[in-house]
């Protein structure tokens, strides 16, 4: 059965007092029995502050990446055990702004996929297709190796805990 999701992607936006006052605004507005699940997905920073803000809330907080492994030499990336140890729940995998500035691939997305699940992270799993995807008509066959390659190796029971988000590439910003 199909939830409805209402989530949020700040993507590099909103200062520290910025991103305060939009989760009051939310903590405000969101009514304790909301049918869609709600997500907001704040930038690396702001993670615990959200976290702490909607404890007790009905809006889940998310990250916008993580790295598939547990530590090492990964400058500047951040584990799925590292999101939960700050109170995330679901993780933000595959964007196509990923895909496209930071070389990810579906393999990639799949190792984060896998990671995720077993730190009890909630994936949201990105797809999308290009405009000249669109066009040549392979909108389809594209979205579809990006979904079965992200959860290539996952047993039925994880696979139902993935969250899908398709967002057309060509639709963002506007």
């Amino acid at each position: 059965m199909r939830k409805t999701i209402i989530a949020g992607n700040w993507k590099m936006n909103h200062l520290g007092a910025d991103a305060k006052e939009t989760i009051q605004g939310l903590v405000a507005k969101v009514p304790q029995d909301v049918k869609p699940k709600v997500i907001i997905a704040p930038v690396f920073p702001y993670l615990p502050m959200a976290v702490e803000m909607t404890k007790g809330t009905p809006i889940h907080v998310a990250a916008q990446n993580m790295h598939w492994e547990e530590k090492g030499a990964f400058t500047g990336e951040v584990s799925p055990a590292m999101l939960v140890d700050i109170g995330v729940t679901h993780v933000i995998l595959g964007h196509s702004e990923r895909r496209t500035y930071f070389n990810e691939t579906d393999e990639t997305v799949n190792k984060k996929t896998k990671a995720a699940l077993a730190h009890n992270l909630t994936p949201i799993v990105c797809c999308g297709e290009t405009l000249e995807q669109r066009e040549q008509g392979i909108m389809q066959s594209w979205i579809e190796s990006q979904i079965e390659k992200a959860l290539e190796g996952l047993t039925a029971a994880d696979v139902k805990k993935v969250i899908i988000a398709y967002e057309p590439i060509w639709a963002i910003g506007t």
